[in-house]
Order: structure tokens, then sequence, then C-alpha cells
């Protein structure tokens, strides 16, 4: 584990945004904390994990921060708190805020059809009957708009879960389009090949929806999304070593990506653990790599409600905008949720009751996750921020529900 005098070293050498403080003056038991770091020690000791970092600010210091196991199996590496990760999904709160920064400069609304920035979403048609190989489709009822990407109703699919006959040309087109290696452009322009799987704003849906974000941010911006995020984000906040991509010299701080094969851990292979080279297709839904203290930061201008590293971002009532509830009644609980309780505001899920949902943090805390089994969650009434941060792809265990558990049972004031 991280040693308190190595941790503070660390986090002054890397000129960290919050100062560390005793546990209990943030209102935290040590040996309570301590729980933390030997549950997730059971899961590399017994080679379901390889290694994680796994960190809480509350107050804007920090109260835990620890590494667990190893880096890469085969070398032995030690995980290190800087290790770069494959944060697949929390891209999506990135590209979100990205979004709402457009918004709150006047160039769009919430309500604005897509198809006033990108011609092609206008094209698209909605799945009524059939099969993959025989499909009725219908016209749109309704434009998309920039709400239904934020909040995945826009009919959009991944297509990764099989439970629609759309998903199945969904996965085939993806399979396409990934060997054409088309650009974020072209591959938004081949997008409407596939019909929605319902109509705009009937259903929640997790989707492309937020790549499709990220092209808006590009043709609204007039700038690339990886020059937006940096210009826009990344800088002002200090994340430095987030991107899409790991610059070669810092590729010795990339931690390997595993898979869980039902008879342990097999090394990821293929596009998805790829990092060495800026991709073709720049994904706005799940294309970053990034460290636990970058992300932190970000979280932590959430918290701050759109103020972080000394820069203004958003405004506090957009934030909290963000962080409310979006969907109507009749899409509760939406289909993503783990459990009833949950709602979804602006590309993040928010706890509407906790007990509902079976967790111990606040009504209003929000938050997202990624393949890798890696989540963070912000919560504003206790003031804190919580970040997980493996690598391991397809993930059995009950891994994040432990850890949440394992945060607050350690807040005693």
């Amino acid at each position: 584990f991280a040693s308190v005098w190595w941790l503070r070293a660390w986090l002054c050498q890397r000129r960290y945004p919050v100062q560390v403080q005793t546990p209990e003056e943030l209102g935290f038991s040590s040996s309570r904390l301590a729980r933390i770091g030997e549950a997730m020690r059971r899961y590399t000791d017994e080679g379901h994990i390889a290694g994680m970092v796994t960190l809480i600010a509350r107050h804007g210091r920090i109260a835990h921060a620890e590494t667990h196991g190893v880096m890469d199996r085969d070398s032995g590496r030690p995980m290190v708190l800087d290790a770069i990760m494959r944060i697949y999904s929390m891209t999506k709160p990135i590209t979100s805020v990205a979004a709402m920064m457009l918004y709150e400069e006047g160039r769009f609304q919430m309500e604005t059809p897509v198809s006033t920035f990108l011609p092609e979403m206008a094209r698209f048609r909605v799945f009524a009957s059939g099969t993959p190989e025989d499909m009725q489709t219908v016209p749109l009822q309704r434009p998309i708009t920039v709400h239904h990407l934020l909040t995945h109703t826009a009919g959009l699919t991944y297509g990764f879960d099989r439970v629609h006959p759309v998903d199945a040309l969904m996965q085939d087109w993806s399979s396409r389009q990934f060997k054409a290696r088309p650009t974020l452009a072209e591959w938004l322009a081949a997008l409407p090949e596939v019909p929605l799987a319902h109509q705009p704003g009937t259903a929640w849906r997790y989707s492309v929806a937020t790549d499709v974000l990220g092209r808006l941010i590009e043709v609204v911006s007039g700038q690339s999304l990886d020059a937006f995020f940096r210009n826009r984000i990344f800088e002002p906040l200090g994340m430095a070593d987030t991107g899409f991509s790991v610059p070669r010299d810092q590729r010795e701080r990339m931690a390997t990506l595993y898979m869980a094969d039902g008879e342990g851990l097999a090394r990821a292979r293929g596009p998805m653990a790829e990092v060495s080279r800026k991709p073709f297709y720049l994904s706005g839904g799940g294309g970053l790599v990034s460290t636990t203290e970058d992300y932190l930061r970000f979280a932590q201008m959430l918290l701050n409600k759109g103020q972080g590293n000394g820069e203004r971002l958003l405004g506090p009532r957009t934030v909290e905008f963000m962080a409310r509830n979006h969907l109507k009644p009749a899409l509760l609980p939406y289909a993503g949720a783990d459990a009833p309780g949950s709602g979804f505001g602006l590309g993040v899920a928010v706890t509407l009751d906790p007990a509902l949902c079976g967790r111990l943090d606040s009504a209003g805390s929000f938050g997202w996750g990624g393949a890798a089994a890696t989540q963070f969650w912000v919560d504003p009434q206790e003031d804190l921020v919580a970040l997980i941060m493996p690598q391991l792809l397809g993930s059995p265990y009950p891994l994040l529900q432990q850890y949440h558990a394992l945060v607050y049972q350690a807040l005693i004031d």
C-alpha cells in the first residue's frame, strides 16, 4: 500500500490540487478505512484482479489513497498511484461537460435538433417490427435533440447486449466500420444505415449517443474533439495525463488490461487494449485514458459546481442541472440502472433513493463507470469524491458495490 509519508511526498511533487489530511480531520475512521485495503487485497491475492487504485477525497482534501496489486502480472511491477488507465465510458461525463460548456455559450439549446448541425441525423428510420434479416422501419416522429443524446434517449444502441433486433445489425455494422477505420465524421455519416431501436424520447438505451455528441462538439466548436478537450478541460484543470493515447515516453506507466475468462485473468488483446497511438476515431463515449489523479481533478470540479484548479469551466446551476434526474417517471427505472432508485442526468447516473439503490450514498450523488470496472462518484451532501480504478474487462465480482459500502462505513462524522 502507499504509505502516508510517500503519498504526501508524491502529491507535493505532482502539485496535487487538494491537500492531504489525516482521515480523522475529514470525518473518517482510520481503522475503518483500513478495511478497504483488506478487501482489495483479497481480490489481488486470490488472482481475481491484477491491481487497482482507490481514492477518497472529502472537503477538498484526500482522506484515502492506496495502490493494490500490480500493474502487470508478467513483470510484477507494483501498481502506482499515477498509473495510466483506460477509463472507457468514464469518458462520457467529460464529453457531456464539453457539450454543456457550448450550451452555456448559447450555441444550442437542449431541444435543438441535432440535425441542425449534423444533417445526417435526419436520415434515421426507426425499427417497427421484424428480425435483423427482415426488418420493417418507420420515419422519425420527432427529431433527435441534444437532450436525447445527453440522456441516452435518442433511440441509438451499442448492440453488445443483443436484446433487440437492431442490436445484431449494430454489431455487424460496427465490425465493418472498424475495418474501414473511419474518422469520427465518416463514422457519423454512415451511422443512419442502422435504424433506431425506438422513437427518440420514448425509452432509455445505453448507446453511441455520446460519440455523436462528440462529433457535435467538433462541428459547433470548430475544433477536433481531442483539441477541445485539451484546450477547454484538460489544460485548465491540470489533467496532464488524460488523452486519447499514451505518449511513447509514458508507456511504462500504462497498467495492463485483463479480462475475466472464467479461470482467472487473461491479458486483453485487440482494439480495446490498444492505446499506443492516436485512434482513427475519437470516441467521446469511451476513448480516453487517464489517471486517478487526473480524474479526481475532473470530479472535484463537478463537486465544486464547475470550478477547479482556479478555473471555472461551468456555472454552478449548469452542474446542478446535469446532476438532476432528467428521465420521465415512465422511463424509470431505466434499463441501465443497477437497481431501482436510480435516475439519469446529463451524462451521469443520479441516486434518487439510496435505500432502493441498496447503497449507503446520499440522494443527489452522481457519477459513472467504465468497461474496465473503473468508477467515480460525487456526493454533494457529504462533500465527497470517490474513485476506484482497476483494469478488468467483464468483471463478475461485486467489487463496486463493496467499495461503495467500504467508503461510507468509514465515514463517522
